[in-house]
């Protein structure tokens, strides 16, 4: 008999999970038989301590359809007022080129791609960062750029860091900040001084001179839109044996001489109103550039160029590539993630605009703040600052009258403390804003005529620019921001470089502890609507109805999932969380007159931001030992906790393990750290594991980053965007990050910013909010199990070929594992490096490399990945052992075999050299019948780091580079 299908379940068939989770229910159980369990709630009661299992379901709501969540965020995003912003302040409007919205923001092929760690199969993304910095050492006129930071606050942070390492002023511990630098500026600086120890001064840029200091942070033009000669100043700082920063503003460096000029150190910004939308504070990429002497203290990452096995140019991370994790807590900073999704829109806008695209775009600018400039002066106005670029700073009699018809007609002015007002004029200002902004600052019947003005200044010409700072220098003279200001070349260019990258578009990228799972389509959809792409995040917060429904929303989700009692959005990196959270937890034992408790306890094998966030928040990390099977060592911990307790902060954790299983005594680990006066710090890294099965908050923690660029599917971007907001319990919950200028009152207001924007990179939660609506309660948790299925399911298929280095209960994992390659290593020689490299040219990305453990590959397959999928890398890695035997057995030479040489590109296959090789040209390229399906081609060989590293360059390189590839 055919059985009977109702409505409801044509309808729970269509619900967003079966989209999302790779196998399919049949698949599910040909896993669960191979693998050993009943069903999936078997599965996970063999791996999951039943003393942490949550019972009952989760409360988010049950699964709703994707035109059903597309079609209620929509009314939600029209509950937002887009009024037209003039606030500024570091914020701009901008018109990001559709050639760039179309092929690059809304393209997986650039969203969905991993951090270039194995540079070979990132060289379209590598040029694209390249150019980047091409492009901010062109404006700044300082020697090295990195590959982009996360806001400019934070970037004036690490600006300040800089300064304290290279100063030479080594007994000063004073750092000075001009008080016309942009308040959030202000506000991340001051937070983090006051964890590094040192003294702050704000004051007037001119009284720098006056002091003694190891380092000072200047603005140009200042936040009034003033644009003063500091070199002067810069000088004398220097005279002193003081760094100077300047945070400097991107578009108006095309017109201004440029701070290096000037004689500055630093130079940082904001790269946002290079074709990034203003999504309500990010994500936006921040510029930062310093002179060559400090290269070794520069934060972030550096693209350098170095060159590959063929002789070749090729591009790869330079110096600082994950330091962290080398470094632990001697590390310069702890960041990881760089917003290069971002840097890439950035440096496609100038790509495309070119240098006289840039001009015409920056004049234009300027020359509708003169006009405006004109007509209020003719008015009887008082404008404050005497030189602008595109911001005015003005005092009129009524402020109030003035903000009440800015209101009326849906415009937003700049409203300062000090009882005046501000314009800063953008890219989308047009003639007709200005005679709405003459309305509404002068009132009716006003009598002034933009077209008058315009004349006037075209006959008579502008000195709002000092003459003595006009730029005379050629900017972005390479080639290649001269030759694709057509769109067809343009296309063909971003076609180009995306043809370089390996993404998820194209095979499983298994990294473990990054969880590449799916970032589908229509959670994309929404970051592109202008009722979230163009809200300035200073706005009313009344005007923000629908963003702030959704972070609501979004905020309860993850209450519930977490087990913790509040969430702040404000960290905009998981590393930031990371640095969020343990602020926190000083700030509470602050609070309790336990100031003094500095202690922070890592286990061994922890994520090597852990030990940098650590010290950044000037705690003292003292290392927990592990045991045998990776666990953290309990008398080793028992012991060090009952030594330092009375100084114990905290002990930072994660789970499950950094070595990918379920730990049987997290509680008693939390329980002894909260015995001894402690919090507990739970990294969020590997939260994709516990999702509706357990949560850190009931597990005993106190407080956890999430990387929603992890777990909630916000994608890569090829190395960022990322978010990292924290949960907290709600003792912590009064000691979250606040903000100078948008006080959300769910805080302190004196407890300091981590990021530049009150929400962070709120532009970028429609994602993680979609995805939670679309796959609901029962959609989240069987999510969770079918990642730990498919981990296992792939562990017990390696298993037969590789060993296994950790495994938990039941000879089980969690959602990933680690491959021990180090005793292949010693029977054949064959690396870690040589199984990542071949990988390649089988069309996978390598799994992580040796992390935690040297020497291993650590893979997480992701809920998203079919069993096909798993099957085909599984072939891979079999296949690859088998080649490994070819060399152990002296079958093939250990300097010359398909290991060794890879990966493979077409001028390898091509080159009529490669039949002196002992094996062919299919074994070479096509290993397998499934790399026939669709070849991916690397295009460079091996790439040298020692080369680049010995001989760092970071610079586009010359054109013939690009013609002989």
């Amino acid at each position: 008999m055919t059985q009977q299908v109702t409505l409801f379940d044509l309808e729970q068939h269509e619900l967003f999970q079966r989209r999302h989770i790779g196998p399919s229910e049949a698949e599910q159980q040909t896993m669960l038989d191979f693998v050993g369990a009943e069903s999936l709630d078997d599965l996970t009661q063999q791996i999951v301590p039943e003393a942490i299992r949550l019972q009952g379901e989760l409360k988010v709501g049950a699964s709703k359809g994707e035109a059903e969540t597309l079609s209620y965020l929509k009314s939600l995003a029209s509950k937002n007022q887009v009024f037209k912003s003039y606030i500024g302040t570091g914020y701009f409007g901008t018109e990001v080129p559709s050639v760039i919205l179309r092929n690059v923001l809304e393209n997986p092929g650039w969203y969905t791609a991993y951090t270039p760690y194995q540079p070979e199969i990132a060289q379209g993304r590598l040029e694209a960062i390249l150019n980047f910095q091409q492009l901010s050492m062109d404006l700044t006129g300082l020697d090295l750029a990195s590959a982009s930071l996360l806001d400019e606050a934070t970037a004036a942070a690490e600006a300040m860091a800089l300064a304290k390492r290279v100063s030479k002023n080594k007994k000063c511990n004073l750092y000075y900040i001009a008080d016309d630098v942009y308040p959030q500026t202000q506000d991340v600086v001051i937070t983090r001084a006051e964890q590094f120890g040192f003294d702050v001064m704000v004051g007037p840029a001119e009284d720098v001179v006056n002091h003694d200091v190891f380092g000072a942070l200047l603005q140009y033009p200042n936040r009034w839109g003033d644009i003063t000669d500091i070199s002067g100043l810069i000088s004398e700082v220097q005279a002193k044996k003081g760094i100077v920063a300047v945070a400097a503003d991107i578009m108006s460096l095309v017109l201004l001489k440029s701070p290096g000029s000037l004689g500055a150190d630093v130079v940082l910004g904001s790269a946002q109103r290079f074709g990034v939308p203003m999504g309500y504070g990010g994500p936006h990429a921040a510029f930062f550039v310093t002179r060559d002497a400090y290269k070794r203290s520069m934060p972030g990452r550096i693209i350098g160029v170095s060159k590959d096995t063929r002789g070749n140019k090729a591009l790869r991370m330079a110096m600082q590539t994950r330091e962290q994790h080398i470094r632990r807590e001697k590390a310069n900073s702890n960041i990881c993630t760089a917003q290069v999704l971002l840097a890439n829109m950035a440096s496609f806008y100038a790509v495309f605009h070119g240098p006289h695209g840039l001009r015409v775009i920056a004049e234009r600018i300027n020359r509708l703040t003169d006009i405006l400039a004109a007509g209020l002066k003719s008015k009887g106005i008082k404008v404050v600052n005497q030189s602008w670029f595109d911001t005015l700073t003005f005092s009129v009699e009524d402020v109030e009258a003035v903000v009440a018809r800015s209101q009326v007609a849906g415009i937003n002015l700049r409203i300062d403390q000090v009882g005046t007002l501000g314009v800063s004029i953008d890219e989308t200002t047009t003639r007709e804003d200005l005679v709405v902004l003459f309305d509404v600052i002068l009132g009716e019947n006003h009598g002034v005529s933009v077209s008058v003005l315009d004349a006037d200044l075209v006959a008579n010409g502008s000195n709002s620019i000092p003459e003595e700072l006009v730029r005379e220098d050629d900017i972005l003279t390479h080639p290649v921001f001269n030759s694709y200001q057509s769109e067809t070349e343009m296309m063909r260019y971003i076609k180009r470089l995306e043809n370089k990258d390996l993404a998820l578009n194209h095979s499983m990228i298994s990294l473990g502890s990054c969880t590449m799972k799916l970032n589908a389509a229509t959670q994309m959809i929404p970051v592109s609507w202008p009722e979230f792409a163009n809200m300035h995040p200073f706005c009313p917060v009344n005007q923000a109805e629908g963003y702030q429904r959704m972070i609501k929303e979004l905020d309860d989700s993850l209450v519930e999932i977490t087990g913790y009692d509040h969430i702040c959005m404000q960290p905009n990196s998981g590393a930031q969380g990371e640095y969020a959270g343990l602020l926190a937890i000083k700030k509470y034992h602050e609070s309790r007159g336990e100031g003094h408790r500095n202690i922070c306890l890592i286990p061994q094998s922890a994520h090597g931001t852990n030990p940098a966030s650590a010290q950044m928040a000037s705690l003292k990390v003292v290392v927990v030992a592990c045991d045998k099977s990776g666990n953290v060592d309990m008398e080793d911990l028992k012991a060090k906790a009952s030594e330092l307790a009375d100084n114990l902060s905290c002990i930072m954790i994660t789970y499950p393990s950094t070595h990918g299983v379920y730990e049987e005594q997290v509680k008693e680990i939390c329980d002894v750290v909260h015995q001894h006066g402690g919090q507990v710090y739970m990294d969020g890294a590997n939260m994709n594991a516990q999702v509706g099965l357990t949560s850190p908050g009931f597990i005993g923690s106190d407080v956890s980053h999430l990387n929603l660029h992890k777990t909630f599917a916000i994608p890569h971007g090829g190395g960022g965007p990322g978010m990292g907001p924290i949960g907290v319990k709600a003792h912590l919950a009064p000691f979250v990050a606040g903000h100078s200028v948008v006080k959300r009152g769910d805080e302190a207001q004196d407890n300091g910013a981590v990021s530049a924007a009150p929400w962070g990179s709120a532009g970028i939660l429609p994602i993680s909010w979609s995805y939670i609506t679309m796959l609901g309660a029962k959609g989240l948790t069987k999510s969770t199990q079918v990642a730990m299925l498919n981990a296992n399911y792939l562990t017990k298929k390696l298993a037969e070929h590789y060993p296994i280095l950790y495994t938990g209960r039941n000879d089980r994992v969690a959602h990933e594992c680690i491959v021990d390659l180090r005793p292949i290593k010693e029977a054949s020689g064959v690396s870690e490096m040589d199984i990542a490299k071949r990988l390649m040219d089988y069309g996978f990305h390598s799994p992580t490399m040796s992390f935690p453990v040297a020497g291993t590959l650590m893979v997480e397959p992701t809920e998203s990945e079919s069993q096909f999928e798993i099957d085909r890398f599984v072939e891979a890695m079999v296949s690859i052992k088998a080649e490994i035997n070819k060399v152990e057995s002296g079958e093939w030479p250990a300097d010359n075999n398909p290991l060794a040489n890879a990966p493979h590109t077409l001028a390898d296959i091509v080159d009529p050299e490669f039949d002196a090789r002992p094996y062919d040209r299919q074994t070479a390229a096509y290993p397998v019948e499934t790399c026939k399906l669709d070849k991916f081609w690397p295009t460079v060989n091996r790439i040298d780091d020692v080369y680049g590293d010995r001989n760092l360059f970071c610079s586009c390189p010359p054109l013939e580079s690009y013609s002989q590839e």
